[in-house]
């Protein structure tokens, strides 16, 4: 029975290659000569910590990660910043996760919408999944369209299309 795979998952080598060439530009730029800005990639725990040394560097830090981000074709839909914290003096860290499998909230709405639709597949959620089977290719390709349309705020894809 032909069935896909609805995920939502970042590229891992690329992400570590963009935050590797934000550190690195951040090394070499005069405006941040002398101070503690940095990124840290925690890739087990799907999270990456900003460094810098007040708000305003913090968010070009940020800025120059999105920039690196964007050439390395990472949608930038999957970070998920959380608030600044002080963490000495002047010294600011922000915590930025990196979002990592479909939430079970997003995942309950893809089967409602795709239920409702009354398109002949079935979807269910396995984990942080969803598996949409059906008969026909037709009717799986237009599931696909209809979750395009309705989920715009989360970067998905569409994997393991099996015949």
């Amino acid at each position: 029975m032909p069935s896909f795979d609805i995920t939502c998952q970042a590229n891992a080598v690329e992400l570590k290659n963009a935050v590797d060439t934000a550190n690195k530009e951040i090394a070499n730029r005069f405006d941040f000569k002398g101070s503690d800005a940095r990124f840290e990639l925690k890739e087990k725990e799907h999270e990456i910590y900003a460094y810098a040394d007040d708000e305003f560097k913090l968010g070009q830090v940020r800025d120059v990660l999105i920039g690196k981000m964007a050439k390395r074709n990472v949608d930038v839909r999957f970070l998920k910043p959380e608030d600044a914290e002080k963490i000495g003096g002047d010294k600011m860290k922000q915590k930025i996760t990196v979002k990592n499998g479909v939430e079970s909230d997003l995942a309950k709405k893809i089967v409602k919408m795709i239920k409702d639709a009354k398109i002949k597949v079935t979807a269910s959620i396995q984990g942080d999944v969803v598996r949409v089977t059906g008969n026909k290719k037709d009717d799986l390709q237009s599931a696909i369209q209809l979750v395009r349309a309705g989920v715009t705020d989360v970067p998905l894809k569409y994997e393991n299309f099996r015949d």
